[in-house]
C-alpha cells in the first residue's frame, strides 16, 4: 500500500525549506536533496513563480519526492498550489481559512503558531501538524518540551534555529519531523556549483534522525 503523505514526513523526519531566487537554483536543490535520501520539499510562495515551480517539480519528480507549499497565507494560494501538486501545505502563521481549504482538497495542513493558545488553536482548527516558528526565538528545543507538557497529543514541528548542532535535541524534545532552512538548503552551494554540499549535509541530518530513533527504542 502506498505512504501516506504523514508517514513520509514522520519517516524522512525532514520539511526542507526552499527559498530559491528561480527555477533553475530550486532544480538543483532538489535533486542533491534527493540525492542524499531527502525526499520531501517545502516549495515556499516567496519563490519566483512559486505554483509553476511545484508543477515542474511534480512533473519531473513525480512519486520520487513529496511536494508541499510554504508561506501560505490566503484559501486561493492553498488551492492554487494543490493544484499545482502541493501534498501539503505550511504556513508561517494561522490561517484557519488556509487549513480549511486544504483539508477540503484531503491534503495535510500545517499552520505556524508559537504561543500555547495559538498552538492548540491550529490543531483544534484541524492542523495535521504544528509549525512552531520561530522556535529558536522562544528558546528552541526546551521551549517545544514545555508546550507538549500540557499537550502531549500535540504533533509539532519546529522551525527556526534547526541545525546540525541542534536537531538532535529537538528530537528528544518531542519534534515529529523537523523544519530545516539554510543550514541544509544551501543556495551558496549551488551557485558555487557545489551542490553535494547539500547532499551530504542531508545525509548528516538522516544519521542524526536514525541515531535518535534508536535512541527512543532503547
Amino acid at each position: 500500500m502506498a505512504e501516506t503523505t504523514q508517514e513520509i514526513i514522520e519517516r524522512v523526519g525532514l520539511i526542507p525549506v526552499l527559498r530559491a531566487r528561480n527555477a533553475a537554483q530550486a532544480h538543483a536543490v532538489v535533486e542533491a536533496l534527493i540525492a542524499g535520501g531527502v525526499t520531501v520539499v517545502e516549495v515556499t510562495m516567496t519563490v519566483p513563480g512559486a505554483v509553476d515551480l511545484i508543477k515542474e517539480l511534480k512533473k519531473e519528480y513525480g512519486t520520487k519526492c513529496l511536494l508541499g507549499s510554504g508561506t501560505v497565507t490566503t484559501a486561493k494560494q492553498a488551492e492554487a498550489t494543490i493544484e499545482a501538486g502541493a501534498e501539503f501545505v505550511v504556513s508561517p502563521s494561522l490561517h484557519p481559512e488556509v487549513i480549511a481549504a486544504t483539508k477540503a482538497a484531503g491534503k495535510l495542513s500545517i499552520p505556524g503558531a508559537l504561543t500555547p493558545t495559538e498552538v492548540i488553536t491550529a490543531w483544534n482548527a484541524g492542523a495535521d501538524y504544528v509549525k512552531v516558528f520561530p522556535c529558536s526565538a522562544m528558546g528552541g528545543a526546551s521551549y517545544l518540551k514545555s508546550l507538549l507538557a500540557p499537550f502531549p497529543f500535540l504533533k509539532l514541528i519546529p522551525t527556526g534555529g534547526v541545525t546540525l548542532a541542534t536537531a538532535a535535541s529537538f528530537l528528544s524534545a518531542g519534534a515529529r519531523a523537523l523544519g530545516v532552512g539554510g543550514d541544509l538548503v544551501n543556495l551558496a552551494a549551488i551557485d558555487a556549483g557545489t551542490p553535494e554540499t547539500i547532499t551530504e549535509t542531508a545525509r548528516e541530518y538522516l544519521k542524526i534522525l536514525a541515531q535518535a530513533r534508536q535512541s527512543r527504542r532503547e
